[in-house]
C-alpha cells in the first residue's frame, strides 16, 4: 500500500445543514487506512476571517478524532483549536461554498508553491472552469450558446429562439435572466458579459447533476423544478431524485474528464438538460464545492461515499 496521507479540509460550517456532504465525506476519509490524519478549519470561525479573505494570516483548526456530526450551533468547530501550517499536509481539500475571493485562491497557491502539498481541486482550475464561458470549449455537447457583451449581441442571438442569460461568475441560479423576445434584452444590465444559452422547452423534465470524481461517474440525481417554475435548483424550490446515466452523458463525461483532470479538477458536478430533440445536453460544469454525495448513496443504494474516497486517493497518489 502507498504511504498514508495527511489531509486538511477547508470548509465553512456557518452555512451548513444536516445535508452537507462534508460530514459523511470526512468521516469516510478518517476511517480509511490510507488516511494518516485529517484536520479541518472553517471560514465560520471568526479567527480565520483574514485567512479566508486571502491574507497570509494564521489559520486555526482541529484534528478530527471522532465522528464529525452536524450541530446547528456549530460548537464542534470551536474547540481544541490550534494553529495549522498549510505546507505540513499532503493534501488540502477545498470544501468551501461560494463566494470565494480570488485573493484566497492566490494566497494558498503561493503558500504551498514549492512544497509537496496537493490542493484539491486546484485553485487555478477552479478559477478557469468556474467561469461559465468555459462551456464554449464544449459546444458540441451544449445547446446553442454565445458569449454576449451587449444588448445588441443578445438581441441578434434572441432572433433565433428564446434565451437564458447566465452571469459568468454566478452560482445557485442567481442572476439568471430569460429572454423570450429580442427587445427583452433592453431590460438587462450589460455591465458584465453573459453566457447566452438557448432556452430549452423540456427544462421541466429536470436538471440532472452527475457526480464525477477523478474522471469517473459515481452517481446522478435529477432536480425537478417546482410547479410552474423553470429553474431546477433545489435552492430555488426544486426537488431531487435518483437518476441513471444516458449514453450521450457517458460520452460527454468521457470527453470532458481529460480536460478537467488536466486542469487539476478531481471533483466536479456536471449538469445536463433535455434538449428540444429529447437528448441530454451539457448546461453547467461545477468545480468548487460539489455536494450531494450522501444523498446519491441513499438514492442509488451504492457505496458512493467510499467510492468517492477511493477515487480521491487514486487522484492524490497520481499527483503527489
Amino acid at each position: 500500500m502507498s504511504r498514508p496521507l495527511s489531509f486538511l479540509v477547508l470548509t465553512d460550517h456557518s452555512g451548513h445543514s444536516a445535508q452537507n456532504s462534508v460530514y459523511s465525506l470526512v468521516n469516510t476519509l478518517r476511517q480509511d487506512q490510507r488516511c494518516k490524519f485529517v484536520d479541518i478549519a472553517t471560514r465560520g470561525n471568526p479567527q480565520n476571517q483574514e485567512f479566508f479573505r486571502g491574507a497570509r494570516a494564521q489559520v486555526q483548526g482541529f484534528g478530527v478524532k471522532d465522528e464529525l456530526v452536524y450541530r446547528k450551533d456549530g460548537n464542534q468547530f470551536a474547540h481544541d483549536l490550534q494553529p495549522l501550517e498549510l505546507a505540513q499536509y499532503d493534501v488540502i481539500w477545498l470544501r468551501l461554498p461560494h463566494p470565494v475571493p480570488q485573493e484566497f485562491f492566490d494566497c494558498i497557491t503561493e503558500v504551498t508553491a514549492g512544497t509537496d502539498t496537493l490542493i484539491v481541486n486546484d485553485p487555478a482550475g477552479i478559477t478557469e472552469t468556474g467561469d461559465k464561458s468555459f462551456l464554449l470549449h464544449f459546444r458540441e455537447w451544449t445547446p446553442p450558446i454565445e458569449l454576449v457583451r451587449t444588448a445588441n449581441e443578445a438581441k441578434t442571438f434572441a432572433e433565433q429562439f428564446s434565451l437564458v442569460l447566465k452571469p459568468l461568475r454566478a452560482y445557485g441560479g442567481k442572476g439568471i435572466r430569460r429572454i423570450d423576445r429580442p427587445e427583452d434584452a433592453d431590460t438587462v444590465d450589460f455591465t458584465e458579459p453573459y453566457l447566452a444559452m438557448k432556452f430549452l422547452k423540456n427544462v421541466s423534465q429536470g436538471d440532472k447533476r452527475i457526480l464525477v470524481v477523478n474522471g469517473k461517474i459515481l452517481a446522478a440525481s435529477l432536480r425537478i423544478p417546482a410547479p410552474g417554475q423553470w429553474l431546477c435548483n433545489v435552492a430555488q424550490g426544486g426537488k431531487s431524485i435518483g437518476a441513471e446515466i444516458e449514453p450521450e452523458e457517458q460520452a460527454m463525461i468521457e470527453a470532458l474528464a481529460p480536460e478537467l483532470l488536466q486542469r487539476g479538477i478531481c471533483f466536479c458536478g456536471v449538469d445536463t438538460l433535455v434538449d428540444d430533440d429529447g437528448r441530454r445536453v451539457l448546461s453547467e460544469i461545477n468545480t468548487l464545492s460539489i455536494g450531494g454525495f450522501p444523498q446519491a448513496e441513499a438514492q442509488s443504494g451504492r457505496p458512493v461515499l467510499q467510492q468517492t474516497i477511493d477515487e480521491l486517493f487514486h487522484y492524490c497518489y497520481d499527483h503527489l
